[in-house]
C-alpha cells in the first residue's frame, strides 16, 4: 500500500458472494454480486432513496472504507479545492452571441455554483438575468441546467433541468416580460428544446421507461402534457432520437441513430402543423447529417465509400441520396469533423493525424481558405452561433499551454478579433510550461499520437510522475485542450499526457474502426503502448505512471490493471463501464441495444461473445497483485450504473493476490456526470489528484511560478 494512504483503516468491505450462472454457447458464466444491481433499478435511478436497504448498508461501507483510506489526504485535497478554485475567474461571463436586437449569454457571479442565463441590447442598455441557476438550484442536492433556449420573437425562455442526475430533464417556460414561469411543465424528457416559428409552441424528445429517447413531441403553450401531439416514434429500440436545428433556422432536424447508422427527418418550423420529412432512408453503416442554405441542403456523409466523410449536397425539394452531388469530395485521412453554413459561407471542421483545422469556402466563387494554427498540439471549436446573413464565424481556440480564447473571424476580409482569453486570476505563465506531441508504437507498428503538458523545466530522466488520460471509444476523440485544473498536477512536477488510442477518430474514421468489436482490444494495447512510450524518452519511469479514465475510458482502465497493472502506479477509474459482458446481455438496460453495433451483441453472436467475454474487465479479474485502484460512481447514473464499479471492486478484492488497495466511493446524490456545480466538481477532482500524487509519493506543494 503506498505510504500516504491509512494503514489503520481496518478491513474492506467484503461483498456476500451469492453465485448465480448463465450458460452461452458451451460458456459458464458466473457473477457472484449479480445482486448489487437492485430489481427496483428504473426507480432507483429516477429517485436513489428507492435503494434497497442491504446495498444501501454496503455502499455506505465502501464509502466510508474510502474516506477512511485516504484520510491523512484531507489537507492536501483542501489545497488542491483552494488552488483550482483560485485559478477560476468566479464572476466570468461567455462572449454574447448576436441574434436580432439582443446578444445572449451566460455568467456566473462570484461563489455562484450555477450559470445565469443573461442578454443585453445590441444597441445598448443595461443586462437582462433571464433566468438564475444559483437561485434555481438552492436548496436542492443536485441542480444541473441543460436548456436554455429563447422563442423567435425573444418573448420566452424554455429550460430544463435534471434534479437527481438521472439525465431525466423536467421543461418549463419563463416569460421574459414578467420573470415568471408559465402554468407549463413537461417531464420525463432528455432535456433538448427547440421552438416553432411562431414561438407558440416547442418540439422535445419524451423518454421511455427503460430511459430511452425514443419519441419527439409537439408542446403547445397553454395546453397540458397530455395533450401534446406526437411528431415521431422510433419502434427500434436500438435507436436513439435527438433534435437540432439547421443554421438557416428554418428547419428542425429530426436525427435517429446508432453508433454506425444515422437518419434525418426535416420539421419546417414554419409551419405550425409541420410533419416530419426524411432526407434519406436509413441504409446500414451510411451516417449522415444535414445543413440547409437557400434551396440546398448540405449534407456531411460518408456514403459510397466516403470513410473519413465528405460534403455533399441535395435539393432541400429532393433530398434523397440519388440527387446527392458532391461538394467536398473524400479525402483519406483527412476527416470532417463538423459543418456550419451560411447565407454566403460554409465552414467545415476537419482533421489529420489528430490535429484540427478550419476551411473557410466562399460559396458564390467556390474559393477556399483555411484558418491556420502553429502548436503541435491543439483544440478547435465552432461556436454555433444564431444568425445565418453573417461574415462572422466565431470559434474556440487552446491548447494544452494556451488559455482558451474566443474569436471572432471575418470570413470575407480574413480578420481576426480575440473577443475573450481565458483569465487565470493566481497567474499563468505559459512560457514555464511545454506541449508536446509523442508517439507511441503499437503492437503492430501503428504510431498512436500522445499529447502532453510538462513545465519547461522537468528532468528526462524517468523520474517525474505522470497521469496518463484515455477514453478510445464511440469515435470520440480526446482534445489538447487548456485545463486550469492541471496545473495543481504540473506544478507538482508531474506530466499530463492523453493517449489518442485507437476507438476515437484522431487519425480518421479507420481509428474508430480498428478501435471497436473485435478489435476492441488495440484500445487497451494502444494504451499500454504510449505507457511505455512515455517512460523510453525519460518522461515518467515505472512505479511513476498513473492512468485515469471515465466511463468508456473507464472500462479501458479495467482492461489495462488485468493486462498489466504492473505498469501503473495506479488507477483511477471514473464511472467505469467494467461489467461489459453482463450489461450488453440486459436488453433492459437504457444503453444497451444502441450499444450492441458498437460492442456486439453478445445474446446473438457467439463471436461478440467470445470477444467480450475476453477482455470484459468484471470477467478478467485474476489471482494477481493489482496497483491502487480508485472507481468512481454516481447512484442515479443511467449511462454506467452503480452496480457495476461497486460489483467490480468487489470482484477485485476477492481475487487480488497483493498490492491495492482497492476504493470504491459512490456519489450516492448525482449520476453520471458527478457533481452539477462548479466548485463542488472541484471536490472530486481534488480526490483524483489527491489518490495520484498519493500513488508516487508526489509533493504536497505545488512549485511557484519562477522565471524560465
Amino acid at each position: 500500500m503506498p505510504p500516504n494512504f491509512r494503514r489503520d483503516a481496518g478491513e474492506p468491505p467484503r461483498a456476500e458472494r451469492r453465485r448465480t450462472s448463465t450458460e452461452l454457447f458451451g460458456e459458464t458464466v458466473t457473477d457472484e454480486y449479480a445482486w448489487l444491481k437492485d430489481g427496483n433499478w428504473r426507480e432507483v435511478l429516477k429517485d436513489g432513496s428507492a435503494l434497497a436497504a442491504p446495498i444501501r448498508d454496503h455502499l455506505a461501507a465502501e464509502n466510508a472504507y474510502t474516506a477512511a483510506v485516504l484520510a491523512d489526504l484531507s489537507s492536501l485535497r483542501e489545497r488542491l479545492v483552494a488552488e483550482m478554485r483560485g485559478r477560476i475567474k468566479e464572476d466570468d461571463n461567455t462572449v454574447p452571441s448576436p441574434d436580432g436586437p439582443w446578444a445572449y449569454y451566460t455568467r456566473h457571479r462570484d461563489g455562484g455554483q450555477h450559470p445565469l442565463v443573461c442578454r443585453e441590447a445590441r444597441e445598448g442598455g443595461p443586462s437582462q438575468i433571464l433566468l438564475d441557476g444559483d437561485l434555481e438550484g438552492a436548496g436542492k442536492p443536485y441542480f444541473d441546467l441543460h436548456a436554455a433556449e429563447h422563442s423567435p420573437d425573444h418573448s420566452l425562455l424554455a429550460w430544463s433541468a435534471d434534479l437527481a442526475g438521472s439525465e431525466l430533464f423536467t421543461i418549463r417556460v419563463r416569460d421574459l416580460g414578467t420573470g415568471t414561469d408559465l402554468p407549463d411543465e413537461v417531464r420525463t424528457t432528455s432535456g433538448e428544446v427547440e421552438w416553432s416559428g411562431d414561438g407558440r409552441a416547442f418540439y422535445y424528445v419524451e423518454v421511455d421507461a427503460n430511459h430511452r429517447p425514443s419519441k419527439v413531441l409537439r408542446h403547445r403553450l397553454g395546453t397540458p402534457q397530455a395533450d401534446d401531439v406526437l411528431i415521431y416514434d422510433e419502434p427500434d429500440v436500438g435507436w436513439f432520437v435527438d433534435l437540432g436545428t439547421t443554421g438557416s433556422r428554418d428547419f428542425v432536424t429530426i436525427r435517429i441513430s446508432d453508433h454506425e447508422t444515422a437518419e434525418v427527418h426535416l420539421l419546417d418550423r414554419h409551419d405550425p402543423a409541420a410533419e416530419p420529412r426524411v432526407v434519406a432512408p436509413r441504409s446500414r453503416l451510411v451516417i449522415y447529417g444535414v445543413e440547409h442554405r437557400g434551396d440546398d441542403l448540405i449534407i456531411r456523409t460518408n456514403a459510397d465509400g466516403a470513410e473519413d466523410f465528405k460534403l455533399a449536397t441535395a435539393p432541400a425539394a429532393r433530398p434523397g441520396r440519388a440527387n446527392w452531388r458532391d461538394l467536398v469530395p473524400h479525402r483519406p485521412g483527412i476527416m470532417v469533423l463538423a459543418q456550419r453554413a451560411f447565407a454566403r459561407h460554409h465552414v467545415r471542421l476537419e482533421r489529420e493525424n489528430a490535429n484540427p483545422r478550419i476551411v473557410v469556402r466562399d460559396m458564390e466563387s467556390g474559393d477556399e481558405h483555411i484558418v491556420a494554427f502553429d502548436e503541435e498540439a491543439y483544440s478547435l471549436g465552432l461556436d454555433d452561433g444564431y444568425e445565418f446573413d453573417t461574415r462572422t464565424l466565431r470559434f474556440t481556440y487552446s491548447s494544452l499551454t494556451t488559455p482558451a480564447e474566443t474569436w471572432d473571424y471575418d470570413m470575407a476580409t480574413r480578420e481576426r478579433v480575440l473577443r475573450k482569453r481565458q483569465e487565470v486570476p493566481s497567474g499563468f505563465d505559459p512560457a514555464l510550461y511545454v506541449t508536446r506531441r509523442l508517439y507511441g508504437t503499437a503492437r503492430d507498428g501503428e504510431q498512436v499520437p500522445i499529447s502532453l503538458v510538462h513545465r519547461r523545466d522537468l528532468r528526462t530522466d524517468g523520474s517525474a510522475p505522470c497521469l496518463l488520460y484515455g477514453y478510445g471509444s464511440y469515435g470520440s476523440s480526446m482534445p489538447a485542450s487548456f485545463r486550469t485544473n492541471l496545473l495543481s498536477l504540473v506544478d507538482r512536477g508531474f506530466v499530463y499526457a492523453i493517449a489518442h488510442v485507437r476507438g476515437g477518430t484522431e487519425k480518421g474514421w479507420r481509428w474508430y474502426l480498428d478501435g471497436k468489436r473485435e478489435k476492441k482490444t488495440n484500445t487497451f494495447t494502444d494504451f499500454i503502448a504510449c505507457g511505455e512510450a512515455l517512460i523510453a524518452s525519460g518522461h515518467t519511469g515505472r512505479g511513476r505512471l498513473v492512468a485515469f479514465g471515465g466511463s468508456a475510458g473507464g472500462m479501458l482502465m479495467g482492461a489495462v490493471a488485468n493486462l498489466a497493472g504492473e505498469l501503473f502506479a495506479g488507477i483511477v477509474a471514473d464511472v467505469p463501464f467494467v461489467d461489459v459482458l453482463n450489461t450488453m446481455l440486459d436488453g433492459d438496460l437504457p444503453l444497451t441495444p444502441p450499444e450492441w453495433p458498437e460492442w456486439g451483441n453478445p445474446g446473438q453472436d457467439e463471436a461478440a461473445f467470445r470477444t467480450i467475454l475476453s477482455y470484459s474487465p468484471y470477467d478478467n479479474v485474476r489471482a494477481k497483485p493489482y496497483p491502487a485502484i480508485l472507481a468512481l460512481g454516481g447512484l442515479t447514473d443511467p449511462r454506467v450504473t452503480y452496480w457495476e464499479p461497486a460489483k467490480w471492486v468487489a470482484r477485485l478484492r476477492s481475487e487480488m493476490t497483493g498490492g491495492g488497495p482497492v476504493l470504491l466511493r459512490i456519489n450516492m446524490e448525482a449520476g453520471h456526470g458527478g457533481a452539477a456545480g462548479r466548485f463542488d466538481r472541484l471536490e472530486e477532482v481534488a480526490l483524483i489528484y489527491a489518490f495520484a500524487l498519493a500513488c508516487v509519493g508526489g509533493p504536497d506543494e505545488a512549485r511557484p511560478a519562477s522565471p524560465v
